[in-house]
């Protein structure tokens, strides 16, 4: 089977390999706590990019960023022409 079959062209990086999600989930541990986004809204922030057609197996086609860690960063926005978050 080759691989584009295998991935979830419209998921974050917790769906598509163990090993990208650790890797990610590392990276937003060491964001210190005051640059950090709240749990909840990180989660509604994800919520939003799960729903953009900008997403492309974890990563933001508009900037090429992993959705996971741009969300994580309280500072950030959306990269869209109308940012959803």
């Amino acid at each position: 089977m080759e691989l584009s079959s295998r991935l979830c062209k419209r998921c974050l990086t917790e769906k598509l390999s163990a090993e990208a999600y650790a890797a990610v989930k590392e990276y937003i541990a060491l964001i210190p706590e005051e640059k950090r986004t709240d749990s909840a809204a990180y989660r509604e922030r994800l919520d939003k990019c799960l729903g953009c057609d900008e997403l492309i197996n974890g990563m933001c086609a508009k900037c090429g960023c992993f959705v996971e860690i741009r969300a994580a960063y309280a500072f950030r926005q959306c990269p869209h022409e109308t940012p959803r978050w």
